[in-house]
C-alpha cells in the first residue's frame, strides 16, 4: 500500500518529537517532515498532505506563499487552538481539507489524517452521510429561510453533499451535480436548477440577508445581491468541509 506523504509545521518542538516518535514506522503515513518555521517548507518539492498551524501564517509570509512552489498543492489540514468565525473564515481562504483544534493527540491526528483518504492517488474529506453534515446543513437552511418542503431545499442539500465528498463536482454543475441530483429524484437536470433557483430566491425574499452573512462571519452579500446556484452551493461546501473535520 503506497504511503501517505505528510508534513508537519508547528513551532511547538514538543509537539513535532512527539508526532515524529509516533509516526515512526508507521504503516500507512509517512511523515517526511517536521518543521519549526514556515520558511522551511521551501525545502519540501512534494507532499500528500500539509498539516500546520495557523498562528504560523504571518503578515509577510501566508500559507498559500508557502505553497505556491509545490508541483502539486498538498491537501492542507491547518491546526487552530480554539475555533471561531473569524478563523473558519481566514481558513476557508487557504481552501482547507480540514480543521484540527489543538490540543490534540496523535491517534487523534492519524485518524483525520486517514480520512482525507478517499482514493489511491487523491486525499478528500469524507462527509458524505456523515451526521454532523446533516445536521450543519439544516441549520444552515433553517437560519437561511430556506423552507424544508419545496424541492429546492433537498436538490440543494445534495448539491451540498456531493460537493463535499466529490470537489470537482462544483467545477462541473451543469453536466455532472446536476445530473447526478436529477437521477436520484428521477427528474430532469433543468428541473434541478430552477428549483435551486428558486430555493435561493424564497431565501433572499424572506430578507434573511443578515442570517446569510452571519453564518460565515463576514459579509459576502449586500442587499438586493443573490449567489448563482454555484457559488452558495460553493460556499456552503466549503466551510462544512472545515467545521465538519
Amino acid at each position: 500500500m503506497e504511503k501517505m506523504n505528510v508534513a508537519l509545521a508547528d513551532s511547538n518542538i514538543s509537539l513535532l518529537l512527539d508526532a515524529k516518535n509516533y509516526f515512526d514506522d508507521d504503516n500507512e503515513i509517512n511523515l517526511i517532515a517536521t518543521l519549526s518555521n514556515i520558511h522551511q517548507l521551501k525545502s519540501i518539492n512534494y507532499v500528500d498532505v500539509l498539516i500546520i498551524d495557523l498562528s504560523m501564517s504571518t503578515d509577510d509570509v501566508s500559507i498559500d506563499d508557502c505553497c505556491h512552489h509545490f508541483s502539486k498543492k498538498p491537501a492542507l489540514v491547518i491546526t487552530v487552538e480554539e475555533k471561531t468565525e473569524d478563523l473558519l473564515e481566514r481558513t476557508l481562504r487557504y481552501s482547507a481539507r480540514l480543521m484540527l483544534c489543538k490540543p490534540y493527540t496523535m491517534e487523534d491526528l492519524r485518524g483525520k489524517l486517514l480520512s482525507l483518504k478517499s482514493a489511491p492517488s487523491s486525499f478528500r474529506l469524507r462527509l458524505n452521510e456523515n451526521k454532523m453534515l446533516d445536521e450543519k446543513l439544516s441549520n444552515i437552511f433553517i437560519r437561511s429561510g430556506i423552507p424544508p418542503h419545496i424541492k429546492g431545499y433537498q436538490f440543494l442539500r445534495e448539491a451540498v453533499k456531493l460537493s463535499v465528498s466529490k470537489p470537482d463536482m462544483i467545477n462541473n454543475i451543469t453536466k455532472k451535480l446536476y445530473p447526478s441530483i436529477a437521477d436520484q429524484f428521477n427528474t430532469t437536470a433543468s428541473k434541478v436548477e430552477r428549483a435551486i433557483r428558486h430555493a435561493i430566491e424564497v431565501a433572499w425574499s424572506r430578507g434573511k440577508i443578515e442570517n446569510i452573512n452571519l453564518i460565515f462571519g463576514i459579509k459576502i452579500y449586500s442587499k438586493g445581491e443573490k449567489p448563482t446556484n454555484g457559488e452558495l452551493i460553493a460556499l456552503i461546501a466549503d466551510k462544512l468541509m472545515i467545521e465538519c473535520g
